[in-house]
């Protein structure tokens, strides 16, 4: 998946726009998220989305896919939210907020109303912050993306730190699958005896294999006159958009207005 992310970064139809274009816009949404109604949030995700979609042309099941993926761990952790108890002796507590439960002993057990306001309004936040983060991950390439941060006062040696992080993912997900790939021909994961020792190498080799192109790596730098910061080049020639940044900032204000107007009608009720 990361790998496939990587691509599509460098292959989407927004691919000519600045990148200082997209992060801006993508962080005037994340604020804009962090203070609204989960209406307004929903109204964010559904927006960004088409950006993501159609406007940079991501394929929609990738994009689905990763929206399920982060759905998953909302849904996991929603039991903890809806679900409570109380002790019988402090029934009356919880009279306004069940909206359906059960005697287990002593403890009554129920469905919370304000665990369910809570779920939804953490799922609708979620969706958005993660759409507008999708949108950056999707269309702005990690070098350039870490380029742009420099340009808006970054830390050098933070950046470099991230990028030299992203190499080393896919120096795992690479060699991981490979010797996956090599136990599973050979029958090591056929029980669960042998899953769990063919696991435990995999986990062995791994940190072994990853230790040694560290290694590999440091040299290389070294042999290199590396001084402390990585250069990387960029072809590619960025332009502004005067229509995407008009229909961004219409936008941003139109949503302004909306969660205003929530605001009120929801002091007035």
């Amino acid at each position: 998946m990361n790998l496939q992310i990587d691509t599509l970064a460098y292959t989407n139809r927004l691919r000519w726009l600045a990148p200082e274009q997209k992060l801006l816009f993508a962080i005037a949404l994340l604020i804009i998220t962090a203070f609204v109604h989960p209406l307004v949030q929903i109204l964010i995700a559904i927006w960004i989305s088409i950006w993501t979609v159609i406007y940079a042309g991501i394929p929609a099941k990738i994009y689905v896919k990763l929206v399920y993926i982060a759905a998953l761990f909302w849904l996991t952790s929603l039991p903890a939210l809806v679900i409570n108890g109380v002790d019988l002796a402090h029934l009356h507590l919880a009279q306004t907020d069940s909206v359906t439960g059960l005697t287990i002993g002593y403890y009554y057990v129920y469905i919370s109303r304000h665990g369910i306001e809570q779920g939804w309004t953490i799922l609708t936040r979620a969706l958005a912050s993660l759409s507008c983060l999708y949108f950056v991950m999707l269309t702005i390439p990690f070098a350039e993306l870490l380029q742009t941060l420099r340009r808006f006062g970054l830390p050098i040696l933070l950046t470099d730190l991230l990028l030299l992080m992203y190499r080393f993912i896919f120096v795992l997900l690479n060699t991981a699958s490979e010797l996956w790939t090599a136990q599973q021909s050979r029958g090591g994961y056929r029980t669960f005896k042998i899953a769990m020792k063919s696991l435990s190498l995999l986990i062995g080799q791994l940190l072994k294999r990853t230790l040694e192109n560290y290694r590999q790596v440091s040299l290389t730098l070294a042999s290199r006159g590396f001084n402390g910061e990585f250069q990387v080049w960029h072809p590619h020639r960025y332009h502004l958009s005067k229509r995407y940044a008009v229909e961004a900032i219409f936008g941003c204000a139109i949503l302004i207005i909306l969660e205003e107007k929530m605001s009120f009608l929801s002091v007035a009720f």
